[in-house]
């Protein structure tokens, strides 16, 4: 889709904010740590208590040192909670990955305030104007981050890959880490391209690629979705569609293969917590068979949904149209706790990665992966998990699906709120459109895609007019926007 080159108005900036505060307060987001928590977090920050095999607590000084691992972070510019470390090189017959994950559980006490905290908050928000940490910033930036030249407790995963990228063999230490450059996409892109990176950062593209071979050999369902992101720029709010970056794509792969690694571990251990998802019914494909022809995409009848979601352009309008579609195949996700008894196959199953999965690698924004971190300690050294951990693990799934549906919440109404904004002072105007969803119960409804400005929005005819034409470029004139009130809605012009 076109990239937007337009900002909020001064005039709407205030409306914007006094709305994104009123959201924050209607969904009860919380703007500070309890003084209990903050604290426990700031004594942490200064001495980290990690947990030992024995159950003991050791310290930095005791911890295996692994600082000579030249480990590098890849995150969008300006990030400073830093989850994940990497560091790659060649082996006989393959590639070896050390992928180094910030050791929450070295500072927070199973119990304690700041624990309970992390249990009410669940995942960190982001908003337009303000990021809604899951850890006080003196942790999330600071102590636990792996920032670079400096030295961090870490979940240290070593795993080693054949000549084609399959995994080999995997293990999970407690390690001390230092990370020596904090990298972001643009840049990593840039240098894979000119062909200027050194081998530790040009074996990313190349065992990137071979992971996504296998990922297509397996199945597995790849959306290259352009996202609706909200950019500041100069003090202004702007939406652009972004496409991510092949870089962007071959980093998520080693992401993906920590988290499939470690749903082996805690299957074969029979205690832990995978991230999972139904195989979508029939109907919903056919669905979108149909949703394929209005838009013009060519399904052949013998080509499966993975194999056509590769072929699209994302920045085609009408491929990334069927692209966001899509993503409803992808719903219906959860998360499944076991302990003594793993489950069924099915029951296991990550349909879109199409084998079992775990989210494992983002600790310091998402609840799970701490303790997804404890279960893989303990399975890979061939111990008892934590009690802690596992006197979790029954209210785990319910706490994950409560605070992901507060995130997409948080998400959708930030955009609707910006996209008010954007559009407030044009009510009555035509845009091109095209309409991409049109509800089941009354065709009369229905979801467009603008093409400039980048804002989605509901369209409506009168109550007994014509049904709108999926996947046709109609004008549409908007109706009403007003952030916080109103969001973007349009009628066909």
């Amino acid at each position: 889709m076109p990239r937007l080159h337009m900002h909020v108005t001064d005039a709407a900036e205030a409306p914007l904010r006094v709305a994104l505060h009123e959201l924050r307060e209607r969904l009860e987001i919380p703007d500070h740590f309890p003084p209990t928590a903050q604290a426990e977090a700031e004594s942490a920050a200064r001495a980290p208590r990690i947990p030992a095999a024995d159950g003991a607590v050791a310290t930095e000084h005791t911890l295996e040192d692994a600082t000579d691992l030249p480990l590098f972070t890849l995150d969008p510019p300006g990030s400073l909670d830093l989850d994940q470390a990497m560091f790659l090189s060649r082996r006989p017959g393959g590639y070896r990955v050390h992928y180094a994950i910030a050791d929450v559980a070295s500072f927070v006490t199973p119990g304690g305030a700041l624990d309970a905290e992390a249990h009410h908050r669940v995942m960190t928000l982001y908003f337009p104007d303000e990021r809604v940490p899951l850890h006080p910033h003196v942790l999330s930036e600071g102590a636990a981050s792996l920032l670079p030249d400096r030295d961090r407790p870490a979940v240290l995963w070593q795993l080693d890959l054949d000549a084609d990228g399959a995994l080999t063999a995997a293990s999970v230490r407690r390690a001390l880490v230092r990370s020596r450059a904090r990298l972001d996409y643009a840049g990593v892109q840039r240098i894979l391209d000119d062909k200027t990176a050194e081998e530790p950062l040009a074996l990313l593209r190349e065992i990137g690629l071979l992971r996504e071979e296998l990922e297509v050999a397996r199945g597995a369902i790849s959306l290259n979705v352009p996202e609706q992101e909200i950019v500041e720029r100069d003090g202004h709010y702007t939406l652009e569609y972004r496409a991510p970056l092949p870089a962007y794509g071959w980093n998520a792969q080693l992401s993906l293969l920590t988290g499939m690694a470690a749903a082996e571990l805690m299957l074969a251990s029979g205690t832990g917590i995978l991230r999972t998802l139904p195989t979508a019914p029939d109907g919903s494909v056919a669905r979108l068979r149909l949703t394929a022809r209005a838009l013009g995409v060519d399904w052949p009848h013998h080509t499966s949904y993975a194999a056509l979601i590769r072929t699209l352009d994302p920045r085609r309008p009408a491929h990334a149209a069927f692209l966001q579609e899509c993503t409803a195949l992808l719903r219906g996700a959860g998360y499944t706790a076991f302990d003594g008894t793993a489950p069924r196959a099915s029951e296991a199953l990550h349909a879109a990665v199409a084998v079992p999965y775990a989210h494992a690698t983002a600790p310091l924004r998402r609840l799970a992966d701490r303790y997804t971190s404890e279960l893989c300690l303990a399975a890979s050294a061939g111990a008892e998990p934590p009690g802690w951990v596992r006197s979790a693990l029954p209210a785990l799934p319910r706490e994950m699906q409560t605070g992901a549906q507060r995130a997409h919440l948080v998400e959708r109404s930030c955009v609707d709120l910006v996209e008010a904004a954007l559009l407030r002072d044009r009510v009555g105007e035509i845009f091109e459109a095209l309409v991409v969803d049109i509800w089941e119960k009354d065709p009369t409804h229905g979801t467009v895609h603008l093409y400039d400005p980048a804002v989605i929005g509901t369209v409506e005819t009168a109550p007994e007019g014509p049904a709108l034409p999926l996947g046709h470029r109609i004008p549409v004139r908007l109706a009403e926007a007003e952030p916080g009130h109103h969001p973007v809605r349009f009628t066909p012009a």
